[in-house]
């Protein structure tokens, strides 16, 4: 089972999903589209073309853990999702992965245009990587 995650973003949308196994992260790949519900049906025909079985969205949590704007915009995402398929979605904590995704493509030498082109689809393998990791320590 394909699982894909969703560093979900105003402009632009993280997107990575696994191998058939659910074991390593895969294809990683970025959604332009600033209207949610095209987004939804956007990321919903992505991953009934893949064969996903989970969509794992990332939750931008508060460092305290708390939720926040953010959180809130996230869950809202997740309720429209949930409307438009029968695949589970999961929100998971992503808290610095964009960050991480920053610092990522700095020690790779990616700068201005090209990293605003692919650090939402870094931050969605963060995600990903993330889940796979405790679904496999569980």
């Amino acid at each position: 089972m394909r699982i894909m995650a969703i560093d979900y973003g105003d402009q632009r949308t993280g997107v990575a999903v696994s191998d058939l196994t659910a074991t390593l992260a895969g294809e990683a790949f970025v959604i332009k589209e600033w209207d949610p519900e095209a987004l939804a049906d956007k990321l919903v025909g992505e991953a009934e073309r893949r064969d996903v079985g989970q969509l794992v969205l990332g939750n931008p949590l508060n460092m305290d853990g708390s939720a926040g704007p953010r959180s809130d915009k996230a869950r809202a995402f997740a309720q429209l999702l949930r409307a438009r398929t029968d695949i589970p979605v999961a929100l998971w904590d992503e808290r610095r992965t964009t960050v991480e995704a920053h610092d990522i493509l700095s020690a790779n030498d990616r700068h201005g245009k090209k990293r605003r082109e692919t650090v939402d689809a870094v931050a969605a393998t963060l995600i990903l990587e993330g889940y796979l990791a405790r679904q496999r320590n569980s």
